[in-house]
C-alpha cells in the first residue's frame, strides 16, 4: 500500500533549528543581527505556510481503494484503480463531498487473503471512512471484518461471492451480482445446449472459483442433467497437460472453468494443443483483453457470463468518452469501480456525514445513480436488480452475444 506523501522536512528543521539555543548567543553586528531576523521571519512565514497547508490537507477525505495491484490478477487491480481515479476527479470538479475535496490511498492486496486483511487494518488504522474494493472475493471476505471493526464502509466493484453479504456485517455491499445468480445462468445455459454431452466443470479451489462453479454445478444438476467430471487444479500452476489428457479420455464436450482468466487461457490452450475441439465456458473474471493476450487465436469462440456490457449503456455514455479520450478502454469492471465511488458520494451526501455506519444506514434507503444505471440495495447489501448475460471471443475482442445467450 502506497503512503500520503508527508510535508517536506526540511523546512521544519531551518525554523526548529533557528528556535533552538545551546547557551547565550554570541555577540551580532546589525548586519548579522537583520540577517538572523529575516532568517526567523522567512522561517516563520514558511512555518506557517506549511501548517496552513497542513490544515487544507486535513480537510480532504481520504478514501481507500483495494485490488490487486501486483501479481496474477492485477489487470483487475488497474481497472479498479482507473475507474476510482476518474470518479474522484469528477466528483472533485463537482464539488467535492461535503465541500471537501477527495484523496485517494491504494492498498494492493495481491489476490492473497492475508495480505488484504493486512490491508483492511491498514485502512481501518488510518480512519478512512470507505474502501471501494476488493477485487478477489478471498480478499473482500477477511478485509471486511477488518473494516467492520475498525468503522469503515466496503463497497466490492467486483467480488460475486454470495459469504461476502450474507454474514450480516453491517459495512458490506457491492454494485456486481453474486455467483449463485451467476451460475444459475450458466448451469440453465449449459442444460440446456449440452443435454446428453459429456460436460466436466474444474474450479481453481479459490473462494471465488470453487463458489462459482458449485453454484454452476448445482443449477446444471437441478435442471436434471449431471456433469461427467468434476476437477480441482491449483492457481499459479503453467502446465495442465495431465488435466487435459484427463478431459480428452472422457471425450468432454464443453468445459466449465470456475477461476480467474491465466490459468482458464492456459488450459484453454494445452486443449487445442492437444487437439481437443471443446467449447470453453467461464465467469467474470474473464473480462479482461489480458485474456487473448494468453490464448491468441486460440480463444475464438471462448464463453463467459458477465453483466450487461456497462460501456454502451446510456448512463455511462459521458464518462466513457472520458476514457476513451485519454486512449482507455474501460472494460471489465473499470465502471463498476467508477459506481462505487458514486454510490458512496451520493449517499454520504444525502446523509450529511462520511461516519460509516450512518451512510451504511444511508445507502439501504435510497436509489443512486451511476455509470451502471440505477442501483438500490437490499437488507444485505446486494444490489436488487441482477442481470447476468454471455459474452463471446471474437477477432481479439469479447463482446454480448446474440440475444445475451
Amino acid at each position: 500500500m502506497t503512503s500520503a506523501k508527508k510535508p517536506d522536512k526540511i523546512a521544519e528543521g531551518c525554523f526548529w533549528s533557528a528556535a533552538a539555543g545551546g547557551g547565550p548567543a554570541p555577540a551580532r553586528n546589525l548586519e548579522e543581527e537583520t540577517g538572523m531576523k529575516s532568517l526567523r521571519l522567512a522561517g516563520l512565514t514558511l512555518a506557517t505556510s506549511l501548517a496552513l497547508a497542513g490544515a487544507a490537507y486535513a480537510q480532504d477525505i481520504t478514501i481507500g481503494v483495494a485490488g490487486p495491484m501486483t501479481g496474477a490478477n492485477a489487470t483487475f487491480g488497474q481497472q479498479l484503480k482507473t475507474g476510482s481515479e476518474l470518479a474522484i476527479a469528477d466528483i472533485n470538479a463537482a464539488g467535492g463531498v461535503l465541500g471537501k475535496k477527495l484523496k485517494i490511498e491504494i492498498g494492493d492486496d495481491a489476490c492473497d487473503p492475508k495480505q488484504a486483511k493486512s490491508v483492511g487494518e491498514k485502512f481501518a488504522a488510518m480512519k478512512v471512512p470507505f474502501v471501494a474494493g476488493h477485487y478477489c472475493s478471498s480478499s473482500s471476505i477477511p478485509a471486511s471484518e477488518a473494516y467492520a471493526e475498525g468503522n469503515v464502509l466496503q463497497i466490492t466493484p467486483a467480488s460475486t461471492n454470495p459469504t461476502f453479504t450474507e454474514r450480516g456485517l453491517w459495512n458490506t455491499f457491492r454494485v456486481c451480482g453474486r455467483d449463485d445468480q451467476q451460475g444459475a445462468v450458466a448451469g440453465a445455459y449449459l442444460a440446456k445446449k449440452y443435454k446428453g454431452k459429456n460436460i466436466a466443470i474444474l474450479h481453481d479451489k479459490s473462494t471465488y472459483g470453487k463458489g462459482l462453479a458449485d453454484e454452476t454445478k448445482k443449477a446444471l444438476n437441478k435442471a436434471g442433467v449431471k456433469e461427467k467430471l468434476y476437477e480441482p487444479y491449483t492457481a499459479g500452476d503453467k502446465d495442465f497437460n495431465a488435466l487435459v489428457s484427463k478431459l480428452k479420455a472422457a471425450a468432454i464436450d464443453v468445459v466449465y472453468v470456475g477461476g480467474y482468466h491465466t490459468e482458464a487461457g492456459l488450459i484453454l490452450r494445452q486443449m487445442r494443443d492437444q487437439g481437443m475441439k471443446s467449447q470453453l465456458i467461464s465467469g467474470d473474471a474473464l473480462a479482461t483483453n489480458e485474456f487473448w493476450s494468453i490464448t491468441g487465436p486460440a480463444g475464438e469462440g471462448m464463453m463467459f457470463t458477465f453483466g450487461p456490457d456497462p460501456r454502451k449503456k446510456a448512463t455511462a455514455a459521458a464518462v466513457v468518452k472520458k476514457f476513451k479520450d485519454a486512449g482507455v478502454d474501460p472494460e471489465g469492471y473499470t465502471l463498476y469501480a467508477y459506481a462505487a465511488i458514486q454510490v458512496w458520494a451520493q449517499a454520504a451526501a444525502k446523509a450529511k456525514t462520511t461516519d460509516a455506519k450512518k451512510v451504511a444506514e444511508t445507502l439501504h434507503t435510497g436509489k443512486w445513480d451511476t455509470v451502471l444505471g440505477p442501483i438500490s440495495y437490499d437488507k444485505k447489501g446486494d444490489i436488487t436488480v441482477i442481470d447476468y448475460v454471455f459474452y463471446v471471443w471474437k477477432n481479439g475482442t469479447y463482446g454480448e452475444m446474440a440475444g445475451g445467450s
